[in-house]
């Protein structure tokens, strides 16, 4: 019988623990490969039992060519938003990845899932957003064959996008945006990219790229007005230009969590939504749900 082992770097994120889940619920074989294995059954409480866990470090080579020997797959769902001493956006998004990638062809992996995001792009002025272009194509020179997952801005429980904005609109009546708001969102739900990678495995074709964006889309500024609506709220919607912006988060990345940060910044000044040259949700029979899902539950929490 053909091993159905998927091996997951990044496994216990925001995404890669979806991603865990819908591979299990697809009848995959999950190795979970983490610097943390510890954190593993804290992460998965009710299905660690079904997981395989090695410690790995997409750093080093011969944690990487242990963690997928023998594996039929493997998803690259790490990343980086913060660089800190020896994590850079270059080590991670552009060696790491392409480590990934060419252990995975030395082991003889069939299927490469590598996370990136919407909006990649080699030539970009942002270190961030060009390191995500550059990991690509350092991904697909090491394993041809490999499937490029662009999701957009992701939201979901726990996350760092959608719940984090409501927790501060209910603290201040004036809220500080982006420039003047108009950057242009279309986000994606963190459960169904999870099962759009599963499903990409099964797909026939595999060198593709897909750009996994929401079914709505909404300026910065619609955004926020949307989540006052439902928290049934009242605030002043302030604009705030960009290089204040950007002198805040400079300042921000020395605080031990930052609650802002460049990369952030520098992302809220291009618009993220799908650009239509490449397959998203629908190839892979997947309808995406909107915001709504997580707004009505954290209505009632709060």
């Amino acid at each position: 019988m053909t091993s159905r082992t998927a091996t997951v770097f990044g496994g216990t994120g925001f995404l890669g623990r979806c991603v865990v889940q819908h591979l299990l619920d697809h009848g995959f074989d999950v190795r979970v490969a983490s610097r943390h294995p510890e954190r593993v059954a804290q992460v998965f409480r009710n299905r660690s039992s079904e997981l395989e866990v090695v410690r790995a470090d997409v750093g080093d080579d011969r944690s990487v060519m242990n963690a997928v020997a023998g594996a039929f797959a493997v998803v690259n769902a790490v990343s980086l938003y913060v660089e800190r001493g020896s994590d850079t956006f270059r080590s991670i998004h552009i060696d790491a990845a392409e480590r990934v990638a060419k252990y995975s062809r030395e082991s003889g992996v069939q299927r490469l899932a590598h996370l990136s995001g919407i909006g990649a792009d080699a030539q970009s002025h942002s270190s961030y957003i060009r390191s995500r272009g550059e990991g690509e194509t350092a991904v697909r020179a090491a394993f041809s064959e490999a499937t490029i997952i662009r999701p957009a801005i992701m939201f979901g429980p726990d996350d760092a996008f959608l719940i984090p904005l409501m927790r501060m609109l209910r603290m201040f009546p004036v809220f500080p945006m982006f420039g003047r708001g108009q950057t242009a969102l279309q986000p994606s739900y963190v459960e169904d990219v999870g099962e759009a990678v599963a499903r990409c495995f099964d797909a026939p074709e595999a060198a593709m790229t897909y750009e996994l964006a929401g079914p709505n889309t909404y300026t910065y500024k619609e955004l926020l007005q949307t989540l006052c609506n439902y928290l049934d709220i009242r605030r002043v919607l302030a604009p705030m230009p960009i290089s204040m912006w950007k002198m805040l988060a400079f300042v921000a990345e020395f605080l031990p969590a930052s609650p802002v940060t460049s990369n952030q910044v520098e992302l809220m000044t291009k618009d993220n939504v799908a650009s239509g040259r490449h397959p998203g949700f629908a190839s892979l029979g997947i309808e995406p749900r909107g915001i709504e899902i997580v707004l009505a539950p954290a209505r009632r929490g709060g």
